[in-house]
């Protein structure tokens, strides 16, 4: 009896061995590893979208040299990675406004030597007519703290009296409306009426 019921069992076993043995199919893992191979290249571009202007900023800053900008900046912005001009620097003939070009030279506080190209002479002065005076003027109604000090015998005080002036009269109507600022009299304003404007 026992020799028939350990036949039963020895052939269940063998019967039911074989149907594991199946193995699954695997040809779909390999399609993630294709999109894997562009980053190698991917870095590059990024690298080269990454512009910048490289110009030269001389005369009386702290730190004179090449300067590396990003495209868009202002002529400050140099002036500024310049280490800043230096006390008693005359900015007036030098446009802080103006954006900057590649391969420029800025000159501050200094006269453009003869040799200099037009563009860094506009870069850095403005054209000068035969009286001396600048074609280019700072705009009572919209100049800042900062360019208002540009201006010859105009500084930090007398800036913030100007736009105090104009925070409490409005606009500039004309250029004689200066002498009404205390510290302005006839002598300062004489140096300052070709240097302003009131567009």
């Amino acid at each position: 009896m026992a020799g028939v019921v350990l036949g039963v069992v020895t052939a269940m076993l063998i019967g039911s061995g074989p149907e594991p043995e199946r193995a699954p199919p695997l040809p779909v893992a390999r399609q993630s590893s294709v999109p894997n191979s562009p980053p190698s290249g991917s870095g590059t571009p990024a690298s080269a979208t990454a512009t910048s202007l490289v110009v030269s900023v001389v005369g009386k800053v702290a730190e004179p040299g090449l300067i590396t900008v990003e495209p868009g900046a202002r002529v400050a912005d140099a002036v500024e990675l310049a280490g800043g001009a230096k006390r008693g620097a005359d900015l007036l003939t030098v446009n802080l406004a103006r954006r900057v070009s590649d391969g420029e030279q800025i000159y501050v506080g200094v006269t453009p030597p003869p040799g200099a190209s037009q563009e860094d002479r506009a870069g850095s002065s403005s054209a000068s007519t035969s009286d001396g005076a600048t074609s280019s003027k700072v705009d009572l109604n919209s100049a800042d703290q900062g360019l208002l000090e540009t201006l010859p015998g105009v500084g930090e005080v007398t800036a913030a009296r100007i736009l105090e002036w104009r925070d409490s009269h409005g606009r500039f109507t004309s250029v004689e409306q200066l002498c009404e600022i205390d510290g302005i009299g006839a002598k300062r304003f004489a140096r300052l009426r070709d240097r302003v404007s009131v567009g």
